[in-house]
């Protein structure tokens, strides 16, 4: 009798131990890293989500990847099940960089490690680390492009920006400016649809209000739709001597497509550069095929793996590289900075294909 009973509890500590093992094994819903992303709706996220879980298969920490739909109130939900499930270390690209404050606040009381990833929270000391391209970089490669590239002095230049709500949009706009106000201020470019901007051509330093006021009159807000909108309008508005050929500065690939397929449908634009960021397949077909001008291709694959290693080093108790800081209104935030390579039609094949980033079977005309 006592050998049977002994069988029974041996085999019932068999049972527990292995329902213990089993909720181990699934992690009971726990997370070490928590990653939030804008949306669904971009390529660029999209292949950003499998990139990070691809950088992450290499380590022994799990990560729950969230999107937040365009909705800062979703992208606090998103935060707060992340926090829930015990994540060590947030990584988040903002859909609204001030709204996102409050969010990361809330991760930060329960001591957790911040990562803005591509775009900066503002206006809080609850990020830890910037993990971003050189922003300013960027719109100077854009708009160095547009000044290579000029047909003729009094070159009309139409202007176009990111979201005012997003903080990188500032900053491709004015590492943009930079460049072209010496060229607007000698009359080698003519402004064509910015009535703020005009006003402020004869200052190549922009405050961040200035910045506000130029960037909230030509706003695409990211959205290829507006942007092709705005164009529209400001083509219909638009006077013989604005047209010809022309200089466009557009802040991505979405919307630079949207704004090259307006001025293209028009029979009194003679011809157009416009500027692209993101190297998104469908722009590399375009550029390929003479329909947009460059793109400023940011390898998103070495941001993502500078991101997951900084994220690695804090949960491995070291203290990750940083190459530069971003004053976020609040604090100064340490950041790891990525370079850009300007891409068109010269290099496209050497940048984007030999690169490994994309394969040639996947376009046409190369």
């Amino acid at each position: 009798m006592k050998s049977r009973f002994k069988v029974i509890s041996l085999l019932l500590i068999i049972t527990v131990l292995g329902a213990m093992l089993s909720a181990c094994n699934s992690g009971g819903g726990k997370v070490d890293v928590g990653i939030v992303l804008p949306t669904k709706d971009e390529p660029r996220w999209v292949q950003d989500e499998q990139r990070f879980k691809d950088a992450l298969s290499s380590t022994k920490y799990s990560t729950d990847i969230l999107f937040s739909q365009g909705s800062s109130a979703k992208e606090k939900e998103n935060v707060q099940t992340l926090i829930n499930k015990g994540i060590k270390v947030l990584i988040i690209c903002p859909q609204d960089g001030d709204a996102a404050a409050a969010a990361v606040e809330e991760a930060k009381k329960e001591g957790i490690t911040v990562i803005a990833y591509d775009r900066l929270i503002t206006k809080t000391d609850a990020v830890d680390y910037y993990v971003t391209f050189d922003s300013k970089a960027v719109g100077a490669a854009q708009a160095q492009y547009l000044v290579d590239h000029i047909k003729g002095n009094g070159q009309p230049l139409y202007l176009y920006a990111g979201a005012s709500s997003d903080n990188n949009a500032f900053l491709f706009f004015e590492g943009a400016w930079s460049v072209l106000q010496p060229k607007i201020a000698d009359g080698t470019f003519k402004i064509a649809n910015s009535s703020e901007a005009v006003a402020l051509q004869g200052s190549l330093e922009l405050s961040r209000d200035q910045l506000g006021k130029i960037i909230g009159q030509v706003t695409t807000n990211w959205d290829a739709n507006e942007a092709k909108n705005k164009a529209q309008t400001h083509l219909t508005s638009a006077s013989a001597d604005l047209k010809g050929d022309v200089s466009i500065l557009a802040p991505n690939d979405g919307t630079a497509r949207s704004i090259a397929d307006v001025f293209a449908s028009d029979s009194a634009i003679t011809s157009f550069i416009v500027t692209g960021q993101d190297a998104e397949k469908a722009s590399i077909q375009y550029i390929i095929d003479g329909k947009q001008s460059m793109t400023v291709f940011k390898d998103v694959r070495t941001l993502v793996k500078d991101a997951i290693n900084m994220a690695v080093n804090i949960l491995d108790g070291n203290t990750p590289e940083t190459t530069g800081e971003y004053d976020n209104g609040k604090k100064s935030v340490k950041a790891k900075q990525t370079n850009v390579i300007s891409v068109d039609k010269d290099n496209v094949k050497k940048e984007i294909i030999s690169s490994g980033y994309y394969k040639e079977d996947e376009f046409t005309g190369l």
